[in-house]
């Protein structure tokens, strides 16, 4: 296989389509969470087993991929890629846990907040500058958070700290990310990071892994071959369109847990859910143009 490396031809109309592609299955992978970390299976796994699957069987697709296409593997930064392993092993974690306790659309709306993190991470170990705009924008998106929360006597939902945590780890990762960027190939840093995530999950597991039942050991199945196909379809949208352009579609992930959520566990968000969804969007949406502004 040659070492060239040739840019895909640029098609907004198919970005759009892989991004809607990737943000469904983002949502898949919560709905098989949450049946995995509840009894609808059999007895709920522990959150370290769903990602043990997840990682487990998203690298079979993967090295099974890498065995046809033989890619080249060169001169991987091993220092970064431990490091964003590690933290999205437990970002991934914990937006498991939160899954199986609150609802998906609660859950996939406070996710939204790891460009904030990111943002406000960036500040300490990139260097950069964050003007007001930037910080209003965070301000919004957390506002949002809080509202999801619903701190109240009888409706505070302590399981939403738990999104809001994995929504900080994933900042921490998208640092990981950006310095990856531009370094190696997307599918050589796909590849590494579930190889690398695999044996982290394999080591967190042995204390709390249980036998899955049949239903469940598919249910892993589906969800790493889903997380696989949506990293696949997320790399190649942005390959094939401006960054500004895809990323609005991300929000997709929302509508499509709204909709997984209620048709599958009868879980209806109410206005409450709507409020802080909106708001944290809202948030995100801002953060998403100021930097589309600062790009050009």
């Amino acid at each position: 296989m040659s070492d060239t490396f040739v840019a895909p031809a640029q098609s907004k109309s198919l970005a759009l389509t892989l991004m809607l592609a990737a943000s469904s299955l983002v949502a898949v992978t919560t709905l098989f969470a949450k049946a995995l970390g509840t009894d609808v299976l059999g007895p709920a796994l522990h959150p370290v087993q769903v990602t043990h699957g997840r990682f487990l069987f998203a690298f079979l697709v993967l090295s099974s991929v890498a065995a046809v296409v033989r890619p080249s593997v060169r001169r991987p930064h091993w220092g970064l890629h431990v490091a964003r392993s590690t933290a999205g092993f437990a970002g991934v974690t914990l937006m498991f846990a939160a899954v199986a306790r609150i609802p998906m659309a609660d859950a996939t709306a406070i996710t939204f907040l790891n460009p904030v993190f990111a943002m406000m991470l960036a500040i300490p170990l990139l260097g950069e500058n964050v003007g007001r705009v930037r910080w209003s924008a965070a301000a919004i998106a957390l506002l949002g958070a809080v509202i999801l929360l619903r701190p109240g006597p009888g409706t505070f939902q302590p399981a939403a700290l738990l999104a809001v945590g994995s929504a900080a780890v994933m900042g921490l990762e998208v640092i990981f990310i950006k310095k990856l960027a531009g370094r190696e190939r997307p599918f050589q840093v796909l590849l590494i990071n579930n190889m690398i995530g695999l044996g982290i999950a394999t080591c967190a597991v042995l204390p709390v892994w249980q036998m899955p039942t049949a239903g469940q050991w598919a249910a892993m199945g589906g969800l790493g071959a889903a997380m696989a196909l949506a990293q696949t379809c997320y790399i190649n949208a942005v390959a094939r369109a401006e960054a500004s352009f895809v990323a609005p579609f991300a929000y997709a992930t929302l509508v499509f847990a709204t909709i997984y959520d209620s048709a599958i566990f009868g879980v209806l968000p109410d206005w409450i859910s709507f409020l802080g969804a909106g708001t944290i969007l809202g948030g995100a949406a801002l953060l998403a143009w100021r930097e589309t502004r600062r790009a050009q």
